[in-house]
């Protein structure tokens, strides 16, 4: 029957959780890999915490316009705003008992990204991120006709002043490019048309998306060689429909999942089909991809670097190591390269090796090394909890690949432990 042994059910819960999490783990060992996985598509409502306070649309968009002091002030209290909004969705992913989720609304804030330093609104990305969550198990055709009337993602790629006579083609291009059938398929008149198309939708005074009719162009335009007049939904059934579309959506699934290379032509159009087949259904696709034998594979194993999120939260989650204060936390996330709600630009986190480089590996290792040690500047205590009853399990548990370095004569689960994550084999799941 194919029964997850205990080293496979930790590859599963590594791949989705946030961290390895030995009851998720005991869990699914045990269970057929087709019921492990339904298991972590199908989680429990989790409670979402309350959102900190921030100004809201109508006091803070008016004062980039005024003057220049007003641009800066707006920045300032975009700046301070932002660092709550980041340490409340860090606080989230500490304690959700749905990680998977919050790994799922992870991969579309970097699929469809926007930032605090473009928008200077961190109360439309607080609301950009519970939808995204709302959908992140869902159906991607609703999921881009969401972001596209989204007002975080209409002020972060100028689709707000996208209007008749006046065109931004700013979405146009990403839409086009990122979002759907990817630069091979298009050309700058396609990227025209489409602006035509979503002129005319943008944000009202309580930061909602609104569409005015008197700004929008409903001429007929052509679109990958299809002329019509489209309405913006109609557009993008036509984008989601490409088979670029699905394919390159696979891809992108395949690298964050599964491997950092890219997988063979025809492992693409085979889940690129499956997903077509249903009808563009988030969890249809994941399944797919978890069912497959190269997601078991052991070759698959220790293959992805950790992000700063994976290695911040999941090893405080592990095993309920002290952590730092949660603005510490958000200071660590800038230092090792991935701010929430501020990617790098439009392409989002490239991640994967991406994520090393001199400066972060040495803030990694000292983190590690602080936490493992306790030695922590704001220390919050949680209860450290290591269930392995044995070297062996203990290696099992903490490693998807075999340790680097030789481990410590002196027995014991707390020093055993602390050596393990010293190890490079600690940075990959």
């Amino acid at each position: 029957m194919n029964m997850l042994t205990f080293s496979e059910a930790r590859h599963l819960v590594s791949r989705t959780g946030l961290g390895v999490e030995w009851d998720s783990v005991k869990k699914l060992e045990g269970l057929t890999r087709e019921k492990a996985v339904e298991v972590v598509l199908n989680p429990a409502p989790a409670p979402i915490r309350p959102a900190p306070a921030f100004t809201p649309w109508h006091k803070l968009e008016p004062m980039r316009d005024i003057s220049a002091e007003g641009r800066k002030d707006a920045w300032s209290i975009a700046q301070t705003e932002g660092k709550h909004l980041q340490g409340w969705w860090i606080a989230q992913m500490l304690l959700s008992s749905s990680p998977f989720i919050e790994r799922m609304t992870l991969f579309w804030h970097n699929y469809f990204p926007s930032s605090i330093q473009k928008t200077l609104q961190p109360s439309l990305l607080h609301k950009q991120n519970l939808m995204l969550r709302q959908h992140a198990l869902g159906n991607f055709r609703n999921l881009l006709k969401a972001v596209a009337r989204d007002p975080a993602m209409l002020v972060y790629l100028d689709g707000y002043e996208n209007v008749k006579g006046r065109p931004n083609e700013n979405f146009a291009r990403e839409l086009l490019e990122l979002f759907t059938v990817g630069s091979s398929e298009y050309g700058q008149a396609d990227v025209k048309a489409v602006a035509k198309v979503f002129t005319g939708w943008g944000v009202d005074q309580s930061g909602n998306y609104v569409f005015n009719a008197d700004q929008h162009d409903g001429s007929p335009v052509t679109v990958l060689g299809r002329t019509r007049a489209f309405s913006g939904d109609e557009l993008i059934d036509m984008l989601v429909e490409h088979p670029k579309t699905s394919e390159r959506l696979v891809e992108r699934v395949w690298q964050q999942f599964v491997s950092g290379n890219r997988p063979d032509k025809l492992t693409v159009q085979s889940l690129a089909a499956q997903f077509r087949r249903a009808d563009y259904d988030i969890k249809a696709l994941l399944r797919a991809v978890f069912n497959s034998p190269q997601f078991w594979e052991s070759s698959s194993r220790g293959t992805l670097v950790k992000s700063p999120v994976e290695l911040l939260i999941g090893t405080v989650r592990m095993a309920n190591y002290p952590r730092e204060s949660i603005g510490e936390m958000v200071n660590l996330c800038r230092l090792m390269g991935q701010q929430l709600f501020d990617p790098p630009n439009v392409r989002g986190w490239l991640g994967g090796e991406h994520w090393i480089s001199t400066q972060t590996l040495l803030v990694r290792a000292s983190y590690l090394s602080k936490v493992s040690r306790g030695n922590l500047n704001r220390r919050v205590d949680t209860g450290l909890r290591l269930p392995p009853k044995n070297q062996q399990e203990m290696l099992e548990w903490m490693l998807a690949v075999p340790p680097v370095n030789k481990l410590p004569d002196i027995p014991g689960n707390r020093r055993l432990a602390n050596a393990l994550m010293l190890d490079p084999a600690f940075q990959v799941s």
